[in-house]
């Protein structure tokens, strides 16, 4: 139960920040005068994500509901354990998005979603699903390319935070780069606005999965054949 506790309350301190930094950054764009633009936010979502995850990440690290349901898929987590990180990782977001709420002007909050997402009318529903999808997949390929993978060179979380700076300054002109149904989530509650809601659930995680078993499966040396293989090296 201890170790239950520990888990839960890094991936809701993690999520937090991340939702809490990111959406400010959104909001502070809609302040008149302001210079913060798409390179602000991004920068705002990749530093947050890399501190987080290198500060957290001998606990957990994941703060992200498709990151959680990829190592899951890959059988490095426990489905009660996977819970216990997405219930975490909601409430964050949730506490997050309120807490901007409570001490952000309320005018700039509603014009900027409270820090939500939304999808580009330049775009159809399946290309924002894939843009999602495809984000994600690189989020979660460099998570497990750089925490899981035991011969990984140990950078911490810089080089996810960098993915994910990188990938909002691709896709964020047209969904608004998620990669996170939390990230998007706590936003949505706070201000009744679901509107593409759906996509930023179903894209980041059919891409987290993706990358999960790409690399568990294909690209990570696993010391010990499964048994069912067979000989590795058959007479």
């Amino acid at each position: 139960m201890k170790d239950s506790i520990r888990h839960f309350v890094a991936e809701l301190v993690g999520t937090f920040a991340l939702v809490f930094v990111g959406g400010g950054a959104i909001i502070v764009t809609k302040m008149p005068g302001s210079d913060a633009g798409l390179v602000g936010v991004a920068l705002a979502h990749g530093l947050i994500l890399a501190v987080m995850v290198t500060a957290l990440m001998r606990i957990s690290g994941h703060f992200n509901p498709a990151v959680t349901i990829g190592f899951l898929t890959a059988r490095r987590i426990g489905p009660f354990m996977a819970g216990v990180y997405v219930l975490a990782q909601l409430l964050g977001a949730m506490l997050a998005a309120y807490a901007l709420k409570a001490t952000t002007p309320a005018m700039l909050f509603d014009a900027a979603r409270g820090g939500g997402q939304a999808v580009s009318l330049d775009i159809t529903t399946g290309q924002a699903f894939m843009l999602e999808a495809i984000a994600t997949f690189f989020l979660v390929f460099a998570v497990f390319g750089t925490a899981v993978d035991p011969k990984a060179p140990r950078v911490g979380g810089f080089a996810i935070g960098l993915t994910l700076a990188a990938s909002i300054l691709a896709i964020g002109p047209f969904t608004g780069g998620s990669l996170n149904p939390a990230r998007s989530f706590g936003p949505a509650i706070a201000t009744n606005i679901w509107e593409g809601h759906l996509i930023y659930w179903v894209g980041p995680i059919v891409g987290g999965v993706i990358a999960a078993q790409l690399y568990e499966w294909v690209l990570m040396r696993h010391p010990v054949e499964p048994v069912e293989h067979g000989p590795v090296d058959p007479v």
